[in-house]
Parts: C-alpha cells; structure tokens; sequence
C-alpha cells in the first residue's frame, strides 16, 4: 500500500467509525413506548461498539505505518540550486512551519522608514549628514524572500510524488 493510498484509508475508516458513533447513539437507548429499530438491538450496538474498536485498531496501524515510513523514507528535494535531503516527517514540518519563519526573518531585515538625517553639531554652526546604515544586503533579502516564499510550493510538489510512490513500511 502507498502513502497516500495508507492516508485515504484513514479517511474513510475515520468517517465509518463516525457513522457508527451516530448508529449508536440513536440506538443505544428508547423507552417502552418507542418500537425498537432492530429485532435484537442489544446485539446490534455490541457489533457496531465492537467494530469501531476493530476499525480504530486498524487506523491506528496505518497511522502507525505512516509515521514510520514518514521517519525513515529520506526525499532529496532541490532548494536555491542545493539538493537537501530529509526524511517525509522532516520535509512536512519544513512545510507547515520552519520556511514561513525563516521567511518572517528574512522580511524583518528593513530599514525600519529611517532616512538620511541633518544635524548641527552643538559647538558650531556645521551640518552633518547621518546616513542610514544597513546590517544587511537588500538583495540578499529580496532573493531569500522568495527562495522562502516558494519553498512550500516546492516541498507540497515533491512530497505528493513521493505519497504517490512509496510504499508504508511494515
């Protein structure tokens, strides 16, 4: 089974499971008055409890087997012309967190509005002109914005081939 194949499954096992918690609820109990929906309703709501064990159990091994794979499949992904090689569970975290933050960063390098300013010196009559100073070089930052700002395109990209592809370990 493939990964994605594996996290289809959850989907729908997780949407049984729900539907059963709905067959439950609405025969779990009535009063005397009401006529039972199944002839032998007791059993009918042990099967259905029994089965969302036996379906939770078998989400639980593929999530299980997804976390697996996820951890010990390495994917080399090229990022600003460098292959960088990382596991699944590596490259979703990058994707769902790291690269908006080192973009955040990398956007915070501004000059804050500051501008050139004119000053007389106290004991004469000179002005001095203060410039601006920068800790950083803006082209730099404008490459690395948008290194980072595509990152994710690139790694969502990459993985959906890999979930294509790669078989859940055991």
């Amino acid at each position: 089974m493939k990964i994605i194949e594996g996290l289809k499954k959850v989907k729908d096992l997780t949407k049984k499971v729900e539907d059963l918690h709905i067959k439950i609820e609405k025969a779990a109990a009535d009063t005397e008055l009401d006529t039972p929906l199944y002839s032998d309703q007791r059993t009918k709501v042990s099967a259905w409890l029994q089965a969302v064990h036996d379906i939770l159990l078998e989400i639980e091994l593929l999530k299980y087997r997804i976390q697996k794979t996820n951890i010990l499949t390495d994917v080399v992904i090229e990022l600003g012309n460098k292959n960088i090689t990382k596991s699944i569970s590596q490259w979703i975290m990058r994707r769902q967190l790291y690269a908006s933050q080192e973009k955040k960063a990398w956007q915070q390098l501004t000059d804050r509005g500051l501008q050139t300013q004119a000053a007389r010196s106290s004991n004469t009559s000179d002005v001095k002109y203060y410039k601006v100073r920068r800790y950083f070089d803006p082209e730099e930052r404008d490459k690395m914005v948008s290194l980072y700002d595509s990152e994710p395109s690139i790694i969502d990209g990459k993985l959906e081939i890999i979930n294509a592809i790669t078989d859940l370990l055991e």
